[in-house]
């Protein structure tokens, strides 16, 4: 197989991928430790009791998608590791999960309720619809112009592919920061501090400025929260 030529295409088709401008660094904020269970699991439902209704609020306003009746769930499977999680069900309700390592890795409810706004703003911005679209646009790019360079059909089909995860995987960072700055506003509007919130980037590992890499760097999500909580609090 060409691989160079294939390559060549897959990387004209990311170069017409817009990505968002780096925004200034922002100071960390210390975390505190992580909650005993018990106090862990009342933080957790206490969030939920107060930012599920702000952002079926918001999803409603904005009026992108039809289904704006969230649905919490935990993920409770030994050794999970900690995650969150935005998906739909059969009957397309908006789904978001935690795991338990999660829960018990927040250090406090701002960090939880943070969490919950992110993964629910990913619903609300249509972000599963809007991969989709992007994924499948990247594959028939790739195609025509893999057809158009006299590939063979297999040779097509694997620059298809390739297209597909190009695509997805570059709005992915773009969607990671909508997410971000909306997820700030839900966690505000929820009565939380966004910027203790953002603390949970403190203690994952950063992904850097990697080219197609699928999160953006931990210091530009946290300035994004930070830019947002300047804008809705006007300073």
């Amino acid at each position: 197989m060409r691989l160079p030529l294939l390559a060549a295409l897959i990387l004209s088709l990311g170069g017409c991928v817009a990505t968002a401008p780096t925004p200034p660094p922002v100071q960390t904020v210390a975390a505190s430790p992580a909650q005993p269970p018990r106090a862990a699991a009342e933080t957790f439902l206490r969030v939920v009791a107060a930012v599920e209704p702000v952002a079926e609020q918001v999803c409603r306003t904005r009026g992108i998608v039809p289904n704006c009746d969230f649905r919490i769930v935990v993920d409770d499977r030994p050794r999970q590791p900690p995650n969150a999680f935005q998906t739909l069900d059969r009957q397309g309700r908006p789904v978001v999960g935690f795991t338990l390592a999660l829960i018990a890795d927040a250090r406090n409810a701002d960090e939880l309720a943070f969490v919950l706004g992110h993964e629910a703003a990913h619903h609300i911005a249509g972000h599963i619809p809007r991969r989709q679209d992007q994924a499948l646009t990247g594959a028939l790019v790739a195609g025509v112009l893999a057809q158009a360079s006299g590939l063979s059909p297999d040779e097509v089909r694997a620059a298809q592919n390739l297209g597909a995860e190009v695509a997805a995987r570059s709005y992915s960072r773009e969607f990671e920061l909508e997410a971000d700055a909306l997820g700030a506003e839900i966690a505000l509007l929820a009565g939380f501090d966004p910027m203790l919130g953002a603390g949970f980037f403190d203690r994952l590992p950063d992904p850097g400025d990697r080219f197609l890499g699928s999160h953006p760097p931990n210091a530009q999500r946290k300035a994004v929260v930070a830019a947002t909580v300047r804008r809705l609090r006007g300073y």
